[in-house]
């Protein structure tokens, strides 16, 4: 039952999950964890297939706010949660993909450098949130 996505659709999808790899990226900042966290997202988002391959390689990068960590949680936990309605609807078979590559991506990211310390543990439980199935 796949339906193609809008354009604005596969923003979407992008946004959240390339803005969870930011998110947790910046839990632990550092130049050197920096370099290791991007090898490691890109490798899990490489995993990606179908569909939600094709919303994540193509199209433009999302913008992301700039100003401060919790102005970009305001948007990405917002757009996970959009994708999760948007896969239900279009992709219901994509649904797991698209989190099984988000949450992948985000705990590549976290344990890239020095492993997982309690502020990227935090930013994960968030990211699960958003992705989770409505109560």
């Amino acid at each position: 039952m796949e339906q193609r996505l809008t354009d604005e659709e596969r923003l979407t999808l992008k946004t959240g999950a390339f803005g969870a790899v930011f998110l947790v990226s910046n839990a632990d900042p550092g130049m050197f964890a920096m370099i290791r966290e991007s090898i490691a997202a890109s490798g899990a988002l490489n995993d990606a297939r179908g569909l939600v391959k094709e919303a994540l390689t193509t199209g433009p990068l999302p913008q992301l706010p700039r100003d401060s960590a919790l102005e970009v949680e305001a948007v990405v936990l917002p757009a996970l949660g959009r994708a999760v309605d948007i896969l239900r609807a279009k992709s219901p078979d994509d649904l797991a993909v698209y989190r099984q590559v988000v949450l992948a991506a985000a705990d590549r990211v976290a344990e890239a450098h020095r492993g997982v310390v309690p502020a990227e543990a935090a930013v994960i439980e968030r990211i699960r949130g958003a992705l989770a199935e409505p109560a």
